[in-house]
């Protein structure tokens, strides 16, 4: 077994770093504190080529064809130089939700449309599946689509969706047949001002607070025939498809952000002196960051294996739903373990460290509650 990487990928994630540290981070704290997307900065990404990481050259990508392993560490390095948890979150996002989706069941059409200005930085898009009673339970889904002459009538609501207000193109997944369960779930790529269709305002929130969140309301609206993606009934089929490739990039950013947390509590508990020595000396403390360093390297070695597997094509619904559960809960507790150390000055909100905290419970509810995939777990096992 070989765990090394190619020296590439290393030269090229230490490049993405040196770009997050320098370019995303400086506003992190404003930014949070008034709920302010930096479309500048998604902007920078987009030049520096990180939307362009899930695309081929073909359709906005640096790469003739997609790498996925080299992407993962990209993410990774994003998470661990830009200390916005939710700019990192947000592009993890479009591109594992809305832009692969397009890209491997939308038409020749909608790819040309829609992935080389994503990919620019020009185009916003959203992923709706969650409804106000369907989050876990989401084959309880409303949102209906009704044939109609020449395409389709939208009628229900999208409820908790990242970048709702901002995007310019959805990715709705809404029920063509309902007695058919799974496969009677379609999807469909509808424009920011087509008629029947709105969005609400940004929606408070605990953490990551830059990126806006929000419901989408569709009345009746209508879209044409070639919004499907990928024909009626397989919208199941893409949102598992893509969800996946999705834990796997935004947990890469969440391992990234675990990294830096711990060599900035290891760098504190060095410098801090109480009772004449560094807190560090004392086994409190010190332990403490020994969980955090376990916590980095367990999460690690099951992300990695997990994007082994998505690279190959093989699936892995299993690895990733170990993966959220251990990677998220693991956020969370480092988080925690990080405020601990720094003491008071961080909930003060000192250096971003309670931004963190706020940022990574998150992570235990969207893209699949710990809960769900305890679910997913036991059913593997056969329980």
């Amino acid at each position: 077994m070989d765990f090394s990487w190619p020296q590439e990928y290393l030269d090229y994630k230490a490049r993405v770093a040196a770009f997050a540290t320098a370019e995303l981070s400086g506003e992190s704290r404003e930014n949070d504190a008034t709920q302010t997307f930096p479309r500048h900065l998604w902007e920078a990404c987009a030049a520096f080529g990180i939307q362009g990481l899930s695309l081929p050259k073909a359709y906005g990508g640096k790469l003739e064809e997609v790498d996925f392993m080299r992407a993962l560490l990209a993410m990774e390095a994003l998470g661990y130089g830009c200390t916005d948890n939710g700019l990192a979150f947000a592009l993890n996002a479009q591109m594992w939700t809305v832009q692969t989706p397009i890209l491997h069941f939308g038409s020749e059409a909608q790819k040309q449309k829609y992935l080389p200005g994503m990919a620019a930085g020009k185009i916003i898009g959203a992923h709706a599946l969650t409804e106000p009673e369907a989050g876990s339970d989401i084959m309880s889904m409303q949102l209906a689509a009704v044939k109609a002459e020449g395409g389709y009538r939208l009628t229900g609501t999208k409820h908790l969706i990242t970048l709702a207000p901002l995007a310019d193109v959805v990715l709705v997944f809404a029920k063509t047949n309902p007695k058919l369960g799974g496969w009677g779930i379609s999807a469909f790529l509808v424009d920011r001002g087509t008629p029947g269709f709105t969005t609400s305002d940004k929606m408070d929130k605990m953490g990551m607070r830059s990126i806006h969140i929000g419901s989408l309301h569709f009345d009746d609206c209508f879209v044409p025939a070639d919004a499907l993606v990928g024909g009626e009934g397989l919208g199941f089929s893409i949102m598992n498809h893509s969800l996946e490739y999705d834990r796997c990039a935004i947990l890469a950013s969440q391992l990234g952000a675990m990294e830096r947390q711990l060599d900035g509590a290891i760098k504190f508990a060095r410098e801090r002196k109480q009772f004449g020595k560094s807190i560090g000396s004392f086994q409190a403390v010190s332990h403490r960051i020994a969980d955090m360093k376990l916590r980095l390297e367990t999460s690690r070695l099951l992300l990695y294996k997990t994007a082994w597997l998505k690279q190959r094509g093989d699936a892995a619904r299993l690895e990733a739903a170990l993966l959220k559960l251990q990677l998220s809960e693991a956020f969370v507790a480092s988080s925690l373990d990080a405020v601990r150390t720094y003491g008071g000055g961080a909930y003060l909100g000192n250096g971003g460290v309670e931004r963190d905290l706020r940022d990574a419970v998150g992570g235990v509810l969207y893209a699949g509650t710990s809960d769900i995939q305890k679910n997913i777990i036991a059913k593997f096992l056969g329980l």
